[in-house]
């Protein structure tokens, strides 16, 4: 085997465990509760050791938010992809819309039983809540960052403005995904969804508009 070959299959090796390692935790944690599974017996489910496990997963919050972490810098991709003459905030209402409409989990509008006991299970764990919060933290830096460079605004003003923006992102996949918990249907809440985008963004570019609509 050459030496092209060897580094491919070592990585998809890899790949794998990351996904067995997973699904195990997942599962265990869907069926008995974040709280009641150890370490040691999702390590046991995957059939791998408890070093291997934290080699690939830090922490055991890590075990569930890792499924999150492509969101994490997903507003900073946003506004670095947008088209020229698009302002950042145009860019990143015309996604969380695009989002609505592909029920995308992070904007809460997700009615799929899966999706709905993850949330759940998320919202029941102290320390899974605090992991989100270093999340939602992550989001603003990254978007702070990409304003900053796009946009041409000042270092301070694009961490102003991007955790005005991911609060509004935030709040508005908290209430749809509470509208999921009491049972509504995403195809019902969508109208209503939409209008508190609207709004949200709205609000926004009321605040931020003059700030966000610099040289594209």
């Amino acid at each position: 085997m050459d030496d092209d070959a060897r580094p491919g299959l070592r990585e998809r090796k890899k790949q794998r465990t990351h996904a067995a390692i997973s699904d195990a935790a997942i599962a265990l944690f869907l069926e008995h509760g974040f709280n009641q599974v150890s370490v040691a017996q999702v390590a046991e489910a995957a059939e791998v050791s408890k070093r291997t496990l934290f080699a690939y997963f830090p922490t055991k919050e890590d075990l569930v938010v890792h499924r999150l972490a492509d969101h994490e810098t997903e507003s900073a991709r946003v506004v670095r992809a947008r088209e020229a003459g698009t302002t950042p905030l145009a860019a990143l209402r015309g996604h969380f819309l695009a989002g609505l409409d592909a029920r995308d989990p992070i904007t809460g509008l997700n009615d799929h039983p899966v999706a709905l006991r993850l949330t759940r299970m998320i919202n029941d764990a102290p320390t899974l809540v605090a992991r989100m919060d270093r999340f939602k933290r992550g989001a603003e830096l990254a978007l702070a960052e990409a304003l900053h460079e796009t946009a041409n605004l000042p270092d301070l003003t694009a961490r102003l403005t991007a955790v005005q923006i991911v609060s509004v992102q935030w709040e508005l996949a908290q209430e749809n995904a509470a509208h999921m918990a009491s049972g509504e249907s995403a195809d019902d809440r969508h109208a209503g969804a939409v209008a508190d985008a609207e709004l949200g963004f709205a609000l926004l570019d009321r605040g931020l508009g003059s700030l966000t609509r610099g040289p594209a």
